[in-house]
């Protein structure tokens, strides 16, 4: 067992996930703390300009803001270490995701911005970066990666189980022994975000007030569903903006945060019918289980209970940065984090490379 911290920072933009576990890359010895610190507010402008410009950016804009990500993660690792009393000699790795802008499996492409070199050397420790690419390159869809590690969570529940993560988009892990079949199911958080950032320059619903106020449109939830995505076979995976930003177009305020509420949830519901068998106990994380609105949808269109994972005693904020500890100690190893049956790789492979300090072994 080693000690390792993993940061996360999703399609939300919504700011840098750290948290420090124990494990060996197969069980979790200990959990250690975990926070969610902001990037700088032009930082994170920047990153949701490019992402809104769908891959059509000159490649120095990329590398510019590449350089602002890489530096607010080195500023929060900092910050968090100091906070926590712990010197970074005391960790054995750092994972750092990056910040995913485009997400394009299909022409294996995906876009994690960030220097995992520029961070190892800075901080003087091992890191594991470039956790997607092998993945694409080989064929597979680069996401989800977390599987592996809801599976490690999941070991003594009973099962089948499903963990769902809703951040910009939403996936979903079902496991059940040693089956484990993953997939992003739809559109999570960011069609609602950008609804609101559009029109009130919100950063999101907060406490789901907007949706809950709202009718949904189940005419527009029903057409939007006929999205060719939803019948494809898994494993898929989704860019952030992989569906049309008209949904809602024409509505109110609130009924079209409704609408786009429903909408999450239905494609959810829709994700059961390809499942072996239906999970018994549905487990929620990343930013949507903090929407009212959204649980409440859910609750509606699915037949097992729905719960955020904090009814098992976990920090559903911290799990996806935890994830990344878990993947980068996995690496380390040599053992594989992504499968046929969850992102359609070939093969088992590792989720990650090891960026060593420069002058070391």
């Amino acid at each position: 067992m080693i000690r390792a911290l993993g940061t996360m920072s999703g399609t939300s933009v919504d700011g840098i996930d750290l948290a420090i576990i124990k494990t060996d890359g197969e069980r979790i010895g200990a959990f250690g703390p975990a926070a969610t610190l902001p990037y700088r507010p032009e930082t994170r402008a920047a990153v949701l300009d490019l992402i809104d410009a769908g891959g059509e950016a000159p490649a120095e804009r990329y590398a510019a803001i590449g350089r602002l990500v890489t530096e607010d993660h080195a500023t929060a690792i900092a910050q968090f270490l100091a906070a926590h009393r712990i010197a970074p000699s005391h960790l054995a790795l750092i994972t750092f995701h990056g910040q995913t802008v485009l997400h394009r499996p299909e022409r294996r492409l995906t876009v994690q911005l960030g220097n995992p070199q520029a961070l190892a050397d800075r901080l003087g420790l091992p890191v594991v970066g470039e956790l997607r690419q092998a993945d694409v390159a080989a064929g597979g869809q680069g996401a989800p990666i977390v599987p592996v590690y809801h599976a490690a969570l999941a070991r003594d529940l009973p099962q089948p189980v499903c963990f769902l993560n809703v951040g910009g988009v939403a996936n979903l892990t079902w496991i059940d022994g040693e089956r484990l079949i993953a997939f992003d199911v739809g559109p999570g958080n960011a069609p609602l975000d950008d609804w609101l950032r559009r029109h009130t320059g919100a950063a999101f619903d907060r406490d789901g007030a907007l949706a809950s106020a709202g009718r949904p449109d189940e005419a527009r939830i029903a057409a939007a569903l006929t999205h060719p995505f939803f019948v494809a076979p898994w494993p898929k995976s989704l860019d952030r903006n992989g569906f049309p930003r008209d949904v809602a177009d024409g509505l109110s305020l609130a009924d079209g945060a409704a609408t786009l509420v429903a909408f999450s949830a239905a494609a959810v519901a829709r994700a059961v019918e390809p499942l072996p068998a239906p999970p018994r106990r549905w487990l929620v994380c990343g930013g949507g289980r903090h929407n009212p609105a959204l649980m409440a949808a859910l609750t509606r269109r699915l037949a097992a209970p729905v719960e955020p994972v904090e009814t098992l005693g976990l920090d559903g904020d911290a799990i996806e940065a935890q994830a990344m500890a878990f993947l980068g100690v996995r690496t380390l190893r040599g053992l594989p984090s992504t499968f046929p049956t969850t992102t359609g790789a070939p093969r088992p492979l590792l989720a990650g490379a090891v960026f060593r300090p420069r002058g070391t072994a």
